[in-house]
């Protein structure tokens, strides 16, 4: 596998066309810029045209049936493991003119920079992360589609000038409403968007259950969110996997129950 694969038409005109109106909203009177992985001096001067929208799931039920699309889910479940969850979910807008990023590695790997903080023989024989991007505009080369360098998801490291990364990479090329899926130790980076339209995309980040996930979803979408959900989003959400907890605490709710049942 080069790192990345492709679903194409995954997601209807009217559901992209609701998200996308839902991402153009929340971004156009504020500038909340991207500030991972920014490059040159020149590149921050237009950060005000890479925008980040946060917390989709609170935002558009359309949001909820892209992290929960059947084929993706399966897709999931196969590379992380049936209890997986999601770790964020997000919008990316980069209008015309707005910059790329730096070549990077995601999270949880995005940190590795500093490799001590990681256990020791740490590599990618299972993976810690996947990727999905869903185009909301068209992802061109024009437009700054994602770069990418096969096959890097083996290497586990942040690419360097000695890699060529600009001269090696590939564009992860699709329309509205396809699904990118990738590994995240995959070298990559948004591009500039020298076009004359925006380049969005909702990017979903899912995880194995143990890995502490990047946003608090649960806190963010609130009680009655999660009364609703279905039992996917409830997976999604980290509801099925029951820690850390107070596990003194419980012990002592056991044992009382325990007591007053011996007593009945």
């Amino acid at each position: 596998m080069c790192g990345f694969c492709q679903k194409t038409g995954r997601f209807s005109e009217s559901q992209i066309a609701d998200a996308r109106r839902t991402v153009m909203s929340h971004s156009e009177d504020r500038a909340q810029t991207v500030t991972h992985f920014q490059g040159e001096a020149a590149a921050e001067q237009r950060l005000h045209l890479q925008r980040r929208v946060w917390n989709l799931l609170a935002k558009g039920s359309v949001f909820s049936e892209m992290a929960e699309e059947p084929l993706i889910v399966e897709a999931m479940r196969l590379f992380l493991g049936s209890g997986f969850i999601m770790g964020s979910i997000a919008a990316n807008r980069i209008l015309p003119d707005g910059p790329g990023q730096e070549p990077h590695i995601d999270y949880p790997y995005w940190d590795y920079h500093q490799p001590d903080t990681f256990p020791a023989g740490i590599n990618t024989s299972f993976p810690l992360n996947a990727q999905v991007t869903i185009p909301l505009d068209p992802f061109t080369v024009q437009t700054g589609a994602t770069a990418f360098v096969p096959h890097t998801q083996h290497e586990l490291r942040y690419p360097g000038e000695a890699d060529r990364f600009f001269e090696r990479c590939e564009r992860m090329e699709a329309d509205p409403g396809d699904a990118i899926v990738f590994f995240g130790a995959t070298w990559h980076c948004a591009m500039p968007n020298r076009s004359a339209q925006d380049r969005s995309a909702v990017l979903i980040q899912y995880l194995p259950k143990f890995v502490k996930p990047m946003e608090d979803l649960r806190a963010m979408v609130g009680d009655a969110f999660v009364n609703g959900a279905s039992p996917t989003m409830r997976q999604l959400l980290g509801l099925d996997y029951p820690y850390p907890q107070n596990l003194d605490e419980i012990a002592v709710a056991t044992n009382a129950e325990g007591r007053k049942n011996a007593m009945r």
